[in-house]
């Protein structure tokens, strides 16, 4: 079965940016002129996603009202036949049906999943972090849903990591398949170094069979007293078959404050309007450290 919704789980405090997201969603961050919940919207737009649920929380409702028609400025822009701005705010509005849930207690990625079960009904489905944006030419999540399509089980997005930081990510233990995909044989959420089985991460994409909700139901709470993904995952492996692909591209993890700033500077260099003149400004700095 083609995947056809995917979930973006954004009910988290993001505490690592306080004070910025005391008032402002951490996703709603913007990477120059764009939040990066938008990034992550449209790799699911250009993946040919049709139906979009976002897990929201109390004090959220900045991410709905950015999908959200906005029709004051839509017709200012029209008006001044400013079409280029109109399109951007119209980017994922006009492509994409999105739809909201609240996860009323903070009860971890697996629960936030969990809250999705009505809308994803027995559908595989895709799962993207907000907290990961990839730049990949195509991508990374249709990356996986054609993995999906081949071997008709779930995948995991990986890639290596380095073992200085696998406390910090679900870790796989896996064997070779074939090319860039692999096949599970375990996973743990933020090991230690000497307990890891690899560098091998899972970073923010998935594509999940719908026997996942009865795993997640009966997962018990796990690493940081949270019921984790990982963890319902791994209960799924006992009953099918689930792959591991290292995808292309190049991840960045927006939910870092360093990964933000890399990714702020990356994006801006990329720009043809902005990076003549930020890559001067660069160059300026460098020149008198």
């Amino acid at each position: 079965m083609k995947v056809k919704k995917a979930v973006i789980p954004a009910a988290g405090f993001g505490t690592r940016f306080l004070p910025a997201t005391k008032a402002v969603p951490k996703e709603m961050l913007p990477i120059i002129d764009k939040p990066t919940i938008q990034y992550i919207a449209e790799e699911a737009v250009n993946a040919g996603i049709e139906e979009l649920l976002i897990i929201v929380s109390r004090g959220k409702d900045a991410i709905i009202n950015h999908f959200d028609k906005a029709f004051e400025i839509e017709t200012i822009l029209e008006r001044d036949g400013k079409e280029e701005m109109l399109n951007a705010v119209r980017e994922v509005s006009d492509k994409l049906n999105v739809c909201f849930v609240r996860q009323q207690e903070q009860k971890g990625l697996g629960h936030a999943v969990l809250c999705a079960k009505t809308f994803v009904e027995n559908e595989p489905f895709a799962v993207m972090l907000g907290d990961d944006v990839v730049v990949s030419e195509k991508p990374c999540i249709g990356q996986l849903m054609e993995q999906h399509d081949k071997y008709g089980a779930s995948v995991l997005g990986v890639q290596k990591v380095g073992m200085e930081h696998v406390s910090k990510y679900g870790i796989v233990d896996c064997e070779h398949v074939e090319g860039r995909m692999y096949k599970l044989k375990g996973m743990v959420e933020k090991p230690k170094m000497e307990d890891a089985p690899s560098d091998v991460a899972v970073l923010g994409r998935y594509v999940i069979t719908p026997g996942i909700f009865e795993c997640l139901e009966r997962t018990p709470k796990g690493a940081g007293g949270e019921i984790q993904l990982t963890d319902a995952l791994v209960l799924l492996s006992e009953k099918e078959d689930i792959y591991a692909y290292d995808f292309e591209g190049k991840r960045y993890d927006i939910g870092n404050k360093q990964g933000f700033l890399q990714a702020t500077v990356d994006f801006a260099l990329s720009r043809p309007d902005l990076k003549d003149d930020f890559a001067k400004y660069l160059k300026g700095i460098l020149n008198k450290i």
